[in-house]
């Protein structure tokens, strides 16, 4: 039974579906179409929480910085006001650059943190969103002066708080075109996502991988080896910063809208909660678990307040659902970490 042990969740939350979609009521049609948008906008998030779990550090909660970074990159897009084509490509070279240099310093405060990785990620991620908020509320009107005044509030002090990027939503419309469930969309996102996907499973079989792997085992041995433990869980978050950035661009680009101040905020507890369900834990993740678990999970999320009107009458019991089996997941994964870590303690000593 204990090889079948990492399904336990992702059967749960199969069943869980299974009957939130007979609930609903809906069509097979619609859920595909849903997850197309949904796979687009929340992939590769999933893919960001990987590096750190292998390097032993757990959930990173503060890939809610590498989406901030991609907002300022669209927002500096934004307010040069190159042309959707360019703009995309340019706002992904300045959230690789930025999230790079943020995820840097996370790294480095987060190897002060040894043993607290999750709290601390979480710390640096509220810290950074008031940062980040106060900067385009207070600054951006005042201290820095846009060139599109535009994007400004009418007192003309702080940006909008929604911004219109339409035009960069089309860019693959007329690309690669097929009919998923009742949407009709672009491969190219689908194939970006793979990509990255492919690319995140060879860095886990290289070098750099294998010492995450090391590090994460037993960092003390890690580094009797010659393992720079330090350095590695480093690198892990600067992954996993940029990787949150290029997803952040992907949401946004899908969206067609930024949500200037609350477009980064929950991603990381759903894009965990997501992970968890996929059969992941806070030690062991992989592809298999992101992918897997971005289907699962968020199917749940769809037909969730289509059950709740249909069996309560009262859409908003499904919304709360939502959010209990978001949070749910963490803690459960929480407590099963705690609870494998009691059983190895005895075998330490």
């Amino acid at each position: 039974m204990k090889r079948y042990k990492e399904y336990y969740v992702p059967i749960f939350f199969l069943i869980l579906s299974i009957l939130g979609i007979v609930a609903a009521k809906v069509g097979f049609n619609f859920i595909l179409g849903e997850l197309y948008a949904r796979f687009v906008r929340n992939g590769i998030f999933l893919l960001a929480l990987i590096f750190p779990i292998m390097a032993g550090m757990g959930i990173n909660f503060s890939i809610t910085i590498g989406a901030i970074a991609a907002q300022i990159s669209m927002l500096i897009v934004l307010d040069i006001g190159f042309t959707p084509g360019v703009g995309f490509v340019v706002a992904i070279l300045l959230s690789i650059i930025l999230s790079g240099v943020l995820g840097n310093i996370i790294g480095n405060l987060l190897n002060r943190a040894k043993g607290k990785e999750m709290i601390a990620s979480m710390v640096i991620g509220f810290l950074g969103t008031s940062l980040y908020q106060i900067i385009f509320m207070v600054a951006y009107g005042t201290i820095i002066q846009p060139f599109n005044k535009d994007i400004l509030l009418t007192r003309g002090i702080g940006v909008k708080s929604m911004l219109d990027i339409g035009k960069y939503k089309d860019l693959f419309n007329n690309i690669l075109l097929v009919t998923i469930g009742d949407v009709e969309g672009s491969l190219i996102p689908i194939i970006i996502i793979i990509l990255v996907g492919i690319l995140v499973h060879l860095i886990t079989k290289s070098k750099i991988g294998y010492q995450m792997n090391a590090v994460g085992e037993n960092m003390y041995l890690a580094e009797k080896v010659g393992i720079n433990v330090d350095k590695t869980r480093k690198i892990a978050i600067i992954m996993s910063t940029i990787l949150a950035s290029l997803a952040q661009i992907m949401f946004i680009q899908n969206l067609g809208i930024l949500n200037v101040y609350t477009g980064h905020l929950n991603l990381d507890i759903f894009a965990s909660a997501a992970l968890l369900a996929g059969g992941a834990t806070f030690k062991k993740a992989n592809i298999k678990n992101a992918f897997i678990g971005i289907f699962l999970f968020h199917t749940l999320f769809i037909v969730s307040p289509l059950a709740g009107q249909n069996i309560f009458k009262n859409p908003a019991l499904g919304e709360y659902f939502r959010s209990f089996i978001a949070y749910g997941t963490i803690v459960f994964a929480l407590m099963m970490n705690l609870k494998n870590a009691e059983k190895q303690a005895p075998s330490q000593m």
